[in-house]
């Protein structure tokens, strides 16, 4: 296993993204939507760095099957709390292709959101996106399959606390 960001690392991305997020949604009514189970460690991490009265979400969905994406996203749950009147943060692990935030966008909007804008830990250098550029990142990376920091490999390495490349 290779690291490829460290623990370090992390924590200081976080915090910044935090101190942009709170600048940028000062004085608005702001959910966060977590995706999961990717971005459980990155969610809860993220929410504890902006210093804003806010609601947090979390909606499970997953384009993935045998470590590459399917091309079709299963929606295992819903939102709890109501979309409309509230500017929502969707907050992901990995930006690849863009299918799954792409088509969690286009919802999230029809719901009646404010605005809706995304944060991902880890952007992917890949071809063939599907045209969504994340609003906040934490790292853009190759396009190598990662773990750790709530990634997986078959459900296991997410509780890694830095991200690596498998070997």
């Amino acid at each position: 296993m290779k690291i490829l960001v460290s623990e370090e690392q992390i924590a200081q991305r976080v915090r910044e993204l935090g101190a942009e997020i709170t600048a940028f949604y000062e004085g608005k009514p702001l959910t966060v939507i977590i995706l999961m189970n990717g971005a459980l460690v990155f969610g809860a991490d993220l929410v504890r760095a902006i210093k804003l009265p806010l609601r947090w979400d979390a909606f499970s969905c997953s384009s993935y099957a045998d470590d590459r994406s399917s091309g079709k996203m299963k929606v295992r749950s819903k939102l709890k709390n109501p979309a409309s009147g509230r500017h929502l943060l969707i907050v992901d692990d990995v930006l690849d292709t863009g299918f799954t935030m792409k088509t969690i966008l286009e919802d999230m909007l029809q719901l009646g959101a404010l605005s809706v804008r995304t944060c991902v830990l880890l952007n992917k250098n890949v071809s063939g996106k599907y045209f969504v550029k994340p609003d906040w990142t934490g790292f853009d990376i190759p396009d190598q399959y990662v773990v750790g920091y709530g990634l997986d490999s078959n459900e296991e390495y997410r509780n890694l606390p830095y991200i690596a490349v498998l070997e």
